[in-house]
Formats: C-alpha cells, structure tokens, sequence
C-alpha cells in the first residue's frame, strides 16, 4: 500500500508499505476512504513529541471500509463503512469501565497517563495511524462504528477527533446558563469549541487568535466575538476590560504546544524542546478567567514539564479540566446535532489533497497558507 512515513522533523513522504495484517483475533483492517492532517499532528511534524519514530505513518482522524475482521469480531464484517475514533481502548478495563476510553490502561506500554492513539508516537504506543490506504484497527469490537447513512463522509471524518475534542473542551468547561467563555485558538477544536459553547447556555463567546482568516471563521462558523491578541498590548488586560474587570467565567485551551504570543516560551519549547509545549495560551486562560472560573485544556501538550502559572491558578481558586477526549462518549448527543442541522462539521474543511501530494498539504498547514484552516487526505484521489 501507500502510506504517509515519517522520515524526521519537516520530513514526510510518501513510501510503499506492506498492507497491515490481522495480529490478534479483534483486530480490523480498514481500507481508508478519507483522513485528515490534524494540528497535533503538527506538533509531531515539528519534532516537538518524544519518541517519534523514522517510518511511523501519522493520522488519527479517518474513515473507510472495513476490509478484514479478526475471527473474534462480532459487531462489524467487510465492507461496512465505519467511522473510527482516534482513541485505542479495549473497552473492560478499570479506566473503560468508567468513561476514561482515552486514558485505557490495555492498549499503551506507557498508560500511566494517555491510552493508545493511532499514528501518534510511541508515548502513546507507536500504532501506525490512517494516513495511508489501509489501517489495522485494534478491538474493533469497541471502538469503530458505522457511520449511519444520513451521514456525509466529510462530516463523519471530523467527528473522529476535531469535532469531539471541541465539544468535550465545552463541556469540560462546565459552562452555565449566561456565562462568558473564552475560547484561545480558532483552529478546528476551538471553533468547535466556541459554536458549541452556545449549546450549552454560554451568553457570549469570545475568540483569541492571531490569524485574521481564522477569526473571520469563528465569526461565521461559531458566530463569536473576535480579538487578534497581535493587535494587542495584552489580551489579559483586554479580557477583563470586558467583562467588567472580573474576567471570563470558563476559558478553554484550544491551542497546546505551539502557542504563538511570547518569543521565549516559543525558543524554550519549539526551538530547544525544554518545554513539552509552550504554556502561553494556558498561562492566559488563567490570568483572563475570573476568581473561581474553569478552565479546560484540550490542546495537546507533550509529556515532560511546562511553566504554568500554577500558584496563579491556585490562589484564584480556579477549577483546571483536561483530558484527551473520549471520542465515542460524545458521538451520540452530536448524531443528534448534526442530524438536527444544529452543526455542520464540513464547513471547516478548507483543503482536500490527494495521498501522494500529502507533504505539501502538511507544508500549507504548518506554514499557514492558502487560508488553511482544516485539510483532508483522499488516499484515492489523483
């Protein structure tokens, strides 16, 4: 098959590789129908996660058609269209059982934090991700799902990650009837995020970033207000200026490891990797929340130490959430919002490019071009 491979910081191309095969009874192999190149994925592009290997195939947001099932997998057979989480999890374990499907304790050699993730680095257990023509789905009696037939395809890709993950940053957020919740960073996670907030009673959303093309998005897709921290001596200050001195009520980190906004947190942790991410919009979320806010963290951050204003978040009294996101437990209140009309997760696809043109969709994202806001990889495109 052909497959996306890692050959070390700002190298990718695309190789031969053997198709994968069935290595315990519930496994699957999915034929890729359609993937996407996600913003953490950057961050193993950029070298910025440990442990990431020459040759790992990255993605971990992608559909398709079950090719092959395992002679224990009771609940897909070939050819059954299917949405994948990008959460591995065995479904039975002490962390499963209660809702952690992202924290599974079976699927990880290094599970004391994160489960298993799909192209992902071997920090969380080096399996090889969808961007490619053909994937091997572990437990596929647990985590993929047919993708109902009212569903688009490009609809259904985003759910696998993006969508969820901005859903679940709202509702880590906690967010009441009147809030004001700040949302930092207008990717796809923080747009979804912001549009989703109103869902839940937010009053007003607001939306920090410090691209203009995708501020004009969270304009028209999350219906927020903007703020360009570029344009700004500092967005604290501005924060609370509008909120009558007190602050937001929820913030949500939609941002993680390469924040933009200070020179030396961007060195320390981009440059010479002494921070696993740089702290800045999360140091903002909680200088701009007010005294007893929440704060939820859904960007990714690596493993090793950040300089978060701790003692800030502590004296506050402010309530910090976070997690990777349990895909699938959000997957049926947003079944409903899309089938409803409520969300329509294609609108922020921006780029749709072929497999074997996949370094220079990860350029254009990386590099923010062309008003990139969401790419999508087609294994069968031309």
């Amino acid at each position: 098959m052909r497959a996306m491979v890692y050959r070390g910081p700002y190298k990718i191309r695309v190789e031969e590789k053997d198709i994968p095969a069935i290595e315990h009874p519930n496994d699957a192999i999915v034929r890729v129908e359609l993937a996407a190149i996600c913003g953490s994925d950057l961050h193993l592009y950029h070298g910025m996660m440990p442990d990431t290997r020459v040759g790992t195939t990255f993605g971990h947001e992608f559909i398709g058609v079950v090719h092959e099932v395992g002679s224990s997998v009771e609940s897909l057979k070939p050819g059954d269209r299917v949405m994948v989480p990008f959460n591995i999890s065995c479904g039975s374990c002490y962390f499963c059982s209660r809702g952690l499907l992202s924290n599974c304790h079976n699927v990880n050699p290094n599970a004391t934090a994160v489960g298993g993730i799909y192209g992902y680095s071997h920090t969380t257990g080096g399996y090889d991700g969808g961007q490619a023509e053909y994937v091997r789905v572990p437990f596929a009696d647990v985590g993929p799902t047919v993708i109902p037939d009212w569903m688009d395809d490009e609809d259904a890709v985003l759910l696998t990650d993006a969508v969820a993950t901005g859903y679940f940053g709202a509702q880590l957020g906690e967010i009441r009837e009147g809030d004001t919740v700040a949302v930092f960073g207008a990717g796809p996670i923080g747009l979804v995020a912001a549009k989703t907030a109103w869902f839940m009673g937010a009053a007003r959303v607001i939306v920090i970033d410090h691209l203009e093309y995708r501020l004009e998005k969270a304009r028209s897709f999350a219906h927020a207000e903007t703020v360009n921290f570029a344009e700004l001596d500092d967005v604290v200050v501005h924060l609370k200026r509008t909120t009558d001195g007190l602050g937001a009520d929820v913030a949500i980190d939609a941002v993680g490891a390469e924040a933009d906004g200070s020179f030396l947190q961007h060195v320390t942790s981009a440059k010479l990797k002494l921070q696993g991410g740089s702290p800045v919009a999360l140091n903002w979320a909680i200088d701009g929340v007010r005294k007893g806010g929440t704060v939820s963290v859904v960007g990714a951050y690596g493993p090793i130490f950040n300089a978060v204003k701790f003692g800030d978040a502590l004296n506050k009294g402010l309530t910090l959430r976070m997690n990777q996101a349990p895909v699938k437990r959000q997957w049926p209140r947003l079944f409903e919002h899309i089938r409803n009309g409520h969300l329509k997760p294609s609108e922020l696809v921006t780029h749709r490019i072929p497999l074997e043109h996949i370094a220079e969709g990860y350029h254009i994202f990386s590099a923010k071009l062309d008003g990139c806001i969401k790419p999508l990889v087609v294994p069968g495109a031309n």
